[in-house]
C-alpha cells in the first residue's frame, strides 16, 4: 500500500542510520523524499539513489539546521523542486558523550543548536506549505534518556526532553492549520556509531530480549505520516521493546 503517494517528505539527518530507514520507508508508502546532510555527500548520494531505486523521486540537500539561513534556503529549494511538503521529520542530532565537569558551554549550544533549535527552524520554515498540504504532519525523533537519565548526555539529554516540549506546544498551535505534530522517541537502537556503545545502553534493558533496529523507529514514522495517523498528534510514542514505559 502507496499510502503517501503524491505527497512530499524532509527528512533531516536522513543520510544514514535511523534517518535513513525513515526515509526508506516514506518512499516505500510512495513519497517523494527529500533527506538533508550536514556533510557526508557519499551517504547522502547512496541514500538517495536506494530511495529512487523505490520508483520515487528524491533529492539530497546539505545544510546546517542550527543555520536560519541555511534552513530557509533548503526548504525554499525542496518546495521549489517538488511544489509541496506534506512531512516534516526533524531526526537531526548529535550525540556526544562528556561527562557534565568536562562539557564546555560551546559544545553545550552545538547539540541544543543541532536538535533542538534545528527542529524549530525547520518546523518554523516548512509551515506555510505543511499547512497548505491539509494533512500536513511534523515528527520530531527523540530520545530514551530524555526520560530515562543518563550518565555523560546533560547536553543531549536538554535538547532532546526540550523536543518533548516543543511537540506539546506545536500540536496545540498547529492544530488549526491541519498540522499533526507528534514525537517518535526510539530506545537502544542499534546503529553504526563512531563513538561506540553509548553509556546507558550499558545500563538499561529490553522486555523483549534484543535491541532495536532502526526500520522499527521508521515503521513507526511512517504510520504518524499516514492517513491512519491523522487522530494522533500532541503524543510522545516510545519505540524501545520495553526499556521504558512513558
Amino acid at each position: 500500500m502507496q499510502e503517501l503517494a503524491g505527497k512530499v517528505a524532509l527528512v533531516t539527518g536522513g543520510a544514514k542510520n535511523i534517518g535513513r530507514a525513515i526515509a526508506l520507508a516514506l518512499a516505500e508508502a510512495g513519497a517523494n523524499i527529500a533527506i538533508v546532510a550536514r556533510q557526508d555527500q557519499a551517504a547522502a548520494a547512496a541514500t538517495v539513489a536506494a530511495i529512487r531505486g523505490q520508483g520515487v523521486a528524491a533529492e539530497a540537500y546539505l545544510a546546517n539546521v542550527a543555520d536560519e539561513a541555511e534552513v530557509n534556503a533548503m526548504v525554499n529549494a525542496v518546495v521549489s523542486r517538488f511544489g509541496r511538503l506534506d512531512v516534516l521529520v526533524n531526526n537531526a542530532a548529535v550525540r556526544t558523550e562528556v561527562p557534565f565537569a568536562e562539557l564546555s558551554f560551546i559544545e553545550w549550544r552545538r547539540i541544543i543548536g543541532i536538535a533542538l533549535d534545528g527542529a524549530f527552524l525547520c518546523a518554523k520554515a516548512a509551515l506555510s506549505p505543511l499547512a497548505a498540504s491539509g494533512t500536513g504532519s511534523i515528527i520530531n525523533i527523540g530520545g530514551l534518556t530524555a526520560y530515562t537519565g543518563g550518565e555523560h548526555r546533560a547536553h543531549v539529554i536538554a535538547a532532546k526532553a526540550g523536543l518533548d516540549g516543543l511537540t506539546r506546544a506545536l500540536a496545540v498551535e498547529l492544530a488549526p492549520q491541519g498540522i499533526n505534530v507528534n514525537l517518535v522517541s526510539p530506545g537502544l537502537i542499534e546503529t553504526v556509531r563512531a563513538g561506540g556503545t553509548p553509556q546507558h545502553h550499558k545500563t538499561h534493558g529490553t522486555l523483549v530480549g534484543r535491541r532495536g533496529t532502526p526500520e522499527e523507529v521508521a515503521s513507526m514514522v511512517r504510520y504518524l505520516a499516514g492517513p491512519g495517523g491523522r487522530y494522533i498528534t500532541g503524543q510522545t510514542i516510545h519505540v524501545n521493546g520495553g526499556a521504558y514505559f512513558g
